[in-house]
């Protein structure tokens, strides 16, 4: 997992000035910083867990299904289920491991903006009593620092622990390279990159809901990427993905719509990835990696705290499938998944697919 940091991503924004350039200055050039990708560890454990959530059509949880009403496909071939389990009754889910960590971004939001979304965060955390639907942490990312708090079912505890980490002076100014778009995207990603290793020490599933539009997305005509630069984009891809899957986290995007007209730019990205050929910044963009991990993208909408109370009903009624992956006739073989419902009107939701290994 560490590509993504020593990649950086640095080209990136470096590639980015059409985007920038709509934005109307003259932005300094920023030199692509490149490293060999690390080499995939041995052995890959071939076991695939899937957190599913089943909805019907006015987009409510289901609950009361069993194993028979699930298939799985892996690239179209249905798969053998290995394991089920199901969290669909009232307090099953406070016996099992299970949490939410709420990041609030003030490297990519503006000042206006994380104030309002810490305004919104501690009406969420103050229903109620305090009293949270599961455990939940927070994590405040700066340009400086990025800390978690506590995990507790208390959401006073977290108001407190909000209230003591006011965000400072930002150090990334608008002079530095184009507006500081490398650096606020290996800080993002970076972050990313460790919430995910740290949290697949930890059982269980873990629902990370991202306040804010996340990093700069391309924007503007085709931009071609060299070999080296896909190959290496591609490794992030792969590792992130992966990270993301092992530590069983699933990402929540919730914006207010910074950018009006490109809400919905990222779903051109959703395909996948298959080959370091098809790489593209874009399919980096924390909307495409909140689809693609089985979480939603809420970027309409100021009610903060509702989205909040939305995304955590993921939590109610779910249920945990796995399977083993195929062998993988070459390394990082992207595979597509599906998990079809076997009763009429349901809709499963869950990874879109991962990187099978020989």
């Amino acid at each position: 997992m560490k590509a993504l940091s020593r990649v950086g991503i640095a080209f990136f924004c470096w590639l980015l000035f059409p985007a920038f350039a709509q934005q109307g200055a003259s932005p300094a050039k920023v030199m692509p910083r490149f490293k060999r990708p690390a080499v995939p560890a041995p052995g890959p454990d071939h076991r695939i867990t899937l957190d599913v959530v089943v909805t019907d059509h006015s987009g409510n949880p289901v609950p009361g299904l069993q194993q028979q009403d699930f298939t799985i496909l892996d690239n179209n071939k249905p798969q053998t289920i290995l394991s089920f389990r199901a969290v669909d009754r009232p307090g099953e889910a406070a016996n099992r491991p299970l949490q939410a960590i709420v990041l609030v971004d003030t490297v990519n939001t503006s000042f206006e903006r994380a104030a309002y979304q810490r305004i919104q965060l501690e009406k969420f955390l103050r229903k109620d009593g305090g009293k949270l639907p599961l455990p939940m942490s927070l994590v405040i990312l700066s340009d400086t620092s990025a800390g978690q708090s506590v995990t507790t079912s208390d959401g006073n505890i977290l108001v407190d622990s909000l209230s003591s980490k006011q965000p400072g002076l930002r150090f990334i100014g608008r002079s530095q390279g184009f507006y500081g778009g490398d650096e606020r995207l290996q800080i993002s990603t970076g972050v990313l990159e460790k919430l995910a290793s740290d949290e697949a020490t930890q059982p269980g599933r873990k629902l990370l809901i991202w306040l804010g539009p996340g990093w700069p997305l391309l924007a503007g005509p085709e931009v071609m990427l060299s070999a080296k630069v896909q190959n290496a984009l591609f490794q992030s891809i792969v590792e992130l993905s992966t990270a993301l899957r092992k530590a069983r986290v699933t990402i929540y995007n919730i914006d207010e719509t910074e950018s009006i007209g490109r809400e919905f730019y990222y779903k051109g990205f959703l395909k996948g990835v298959g080959s370091a050929n098809n790489a593209k910044i874009g399919d980096m963009a924390l909307q495409v990696l909140a689809a693609q991990s089985g979480g939603r993208v809420l970027n309409s909408g100021n009610d903060i705290a509702g989205s909040i109370a939305d995304c955590l009903v993921d939590a109610k009624v779910f249920y945990a499938l796995s399977f083993d992956s195929p062998v993988a006739d070459r390394p990082n073989e992207y595979h597509s998944l599906q998990v079809k419902i076997g009763k009429r009107g349901l809709t499963g939701r869950t990874r879109a697919g991962y990187y099978a290994q020989p």
